[in-house]
C-alpha cells in the first residue's frame, strides 16, 4: 500500500509588487482567514484540483493529487496559490477555469459568504464566478470547473486542510454525532458463529471473532449483509446458495439486544446491505426479544429539527440501538410497506457514507473519500447538512478482499486517513469507523484518539 506523502508545507507569498493590486473593501473581511484550503463544491462535495493547467473538480485526495490552494489577500481580492505549484494560482481563462499565474489579472477573486459557512468566488468588477458546469441528464457532473452566472453551482466550501477541533464536552455533554465508535465491516463474516460464504469465498473471512466477542472488544457498529431465503433473513456474503451453517439475522441481532441489556451504559449500531423484502425483515425483527425496548427512533425525536441528542438522554431513555438499511425508500413504497414503519431507518436519510473500496486486497491503494451516493442517479455528498441537522459519518476503511497483512497495515494507519482525508472531506468528524479485521493494526487507537476532540 503506498503510504500518503507527509502535508507539503505551505508556499511563500509573492512579493506585494509582483500582485496586480485591488482596492480595499468591506468584503474582505468576510472571507477566510488566509492560510491552506481546499476549495470544495457544496453541491458536489468534490476539490477544486489542478490538472495540467486545467482546474477540474475531483475526490477528495489530501495532499496527493494538487488539490490544497493557499489563501492570501490581493487588496479587497484573494488568490488562492496551488501548493504543489508556487506561483499558480486558481484562475480563469474565458469561460474556464485554469491555473494562471498569481500575478496576472486572472487569478483574484471576491470572495463573498452567502450562506453558513459557503462563499462565492467572483472575478473582480464582474458577474462571473467559479461554477461547477451544469449536469448533462444521465450523467455526473463534469469535471471541468467553469466560470460563469451565480446559482447553487457557484457555492463552494473554503475547507481548512489542517482541520479545526476543539476538545470533547464532558460524558454529559457530548451529542451521539460527536462520537466515535469502531465498526466492524462484514460482521457476520467471521467463520466463528457460522457459514457466510460459498467454500472458495469463505476463505477469506472479513473478521476473526464472533459477534459476542467483537462486543466484547469494543466493537459498536456492525455490517450485516442479509438475504431472502425460505427461512427468511439469512447473512451471507452475496447470496446464500453453498453456505453451509448460515447464521439468521434474528440471531446476531439477539446477540446484540441482550449485549445492551447487560450493558445499560451501551450503545450500537447495525448498518444492513438488504436483499429482502420488507414484510421479511420485519418477521424477522420481530423474533429478537426486547428490540423495542432499545431500538432509538430518530424519525420520531425531532432529530432533523433539533440535531442529535446528548448520548447521556439516549442512555437515560434506553434508546440505545440504531438500524439502517441501504434499500431504497422509493422500491418500499411501491411495495407498500415502508421498513422506517417498523423502525429501520433508510441510511441514505441519516447518513453520509465513503465510497466503500480502497483497491484490490494486494497493491497500490485509493485513499481519496468521496460520497458512496455519488453519480448519474444520485448525489448525496459527505458534506450535507441539513440546518441543524448533521448526518452521522460512516467512513469506510477497507479493500474489496480482505487479506489479514494488508488490513493489520491499513488499520495502522487509520487515524491518518481520517485525519487527513476524511475528515476534510466531509467536513465531519467520522461517527463510525468501517474496517475488516478489527484485531489486526489496533483500529481502536484511532477510535479512542478521534474521541479526544470534535470537528466544530
Amino acid at each position: 500500500m503506498r503510504t500518503p506523502h507527509a502535508l507539503l508545507a505551505t508556499a511563500v507569498a509573492l512579493a506585494a509588487s509582483a500582485v496586480v493590486p485591488v482596492p480595499a473593501t468591506a468584503a474582505q473581511a468576510a472571507a477566510p482567514t488566509p492560510g491552506a484550503y481546499y476549495v470544495q463544491s457544496a453541491v458536489t462535495g468534490l476539490n477544486a484540483a489542478d490538472a495540467s493547467g486545467a482546474v477540474e473538480q475531483h475526490n477528495p485526495k489530501g495532499n496527493e493529487d494538487r488539490q490544497q490552494w493557499t489563501l492570501r489577500a490581493n487588496g479587497s481580492a484573494y488568490v488562492l496559490e496551488n501548493t504543489d505549484a508556487p506561483g499558480s494560482c486558481l484562475g480563469r481563462s474565458g469561460a474556464q477555469a485554469r491555473t494562471v499565474p498569481c500575478a496576472g489579472a486572472d487569478a483574484p477573486w471576491e470572495i463573498t459568504p452567502t450562506g453558513t459557512d459557503q462563499y462565492t468566488l467572483k472575478a473582480p468588477g464582474t458577474d462571473r464566478h467559479l461554477t461547477v458546469a451544469a449536469k448533462p441528464s444521465g450523467a455526473n457532473y463534469p469535471a471541468p470547473l467553469a466560470v460563469g452566472g451565480a446559482g447553487a453551482l457557484a457555492a463552494w466550501y473554503l475547507t481548512p486542510v489542517t482541520s479545526p477541533t476543539r476538545p470533547m464536552p464532558p460524558a454529559s455533554e457530548r451529542t451521539l454525532d460527536q462520537v466515535t465508535f469502531l465498526t466492524s465491516h462484514n460482521a457476520y463474516a467471521n467463520g466463528v458463529d457460522g457459514g457466510f460464504a460459498p467454500p472458495f469465498v469463505n476463505l477469506f473471512p472479513n473478521q476473526s471473532r464472533g459477534i459476542n466477542q467483537q462486543l466484547a472488544d469494543g466493537v459498536r457498529g456492525f455490517m450485516l449483509d442479509i438475504h431472502q431465503t425460505p427461512d427468511g433473513a439469512i447473512l451471507c456474503h452475496n447470496s446464500c446458495t453453498l453456505v453451509s451453517r448460515p447464521v439468521a439475522l434474528w440471531v446476531d441481532l439477539q446477540r446484540i439486544v441482550d449485549f445492551l441489556k447487560a450493558n445499560p451504559d451501551q450503545i450500537a449500531t447495525v448498518f444492513l446491505e438488504d436483499y429482502v423484502d420488507p414484510a421479511v425483515l420485519r418477521s424477522e425483527l420481530a423474533r429478537v426479544g426486547g428490540l423495542s425496548d432499545v431500538l432509538y427512533r430518530p424519525d420520531r425525536t425531532g432529530v432533523r429539527q433539533n440535531g442529535w441528542p446528548r448520548v447521556a438522554d439516549l442512555i437515560a431513555a434506553d434508546d440505545r440501538l440504531l438500524i439502517f438499511t441501504d434499500h431504497s425508500r422509493a422500491a418500499d413504497q411501491s411495495a407498500g410497506l415502508t421498513r422506517d414503519s417498523f423502525g429501520v431507518m433508510y441510511q441514505s436519510e441519516w447518513t453520509v457514507e465513503n465510497y466503500w473500496s480502497m483497491g484490490s486486497g494486494v497493491g497500490a491503494s485509493d485513499w481519496s473519500c468521496y460520497s458512496r451516493w455519488y453519480g448519474a442517479d444520485t448525489n448525496i455528498p459527505l458534506t450535507r447538512t441539513e440546518g441543524a441537522f448533521r448526518p452521522l459519518f460512516v467512513m469506510n476503511h477497507f479493500r474489496d478482499t480482505p487479506m489479514s497483512g494488508t488490513a493489520g497495515t491499513d488499520n495502522s494507519k487509520l487515524t491518518d486517513r481520517a485525519r487527513r482525508f476524511c475528515e476534510p472531506a466531509a467536513r465531519k468528524k467520522p461517527t463510525f469507523l468501517a474496517v475488516d479485521r478489527y484485531d489486526l493494526g489496533n483500529p481502536k487507537a484511532a477510535v479512542d484518539t478521534l474521541n479526544t476532540y470534535v470537528y466544530p
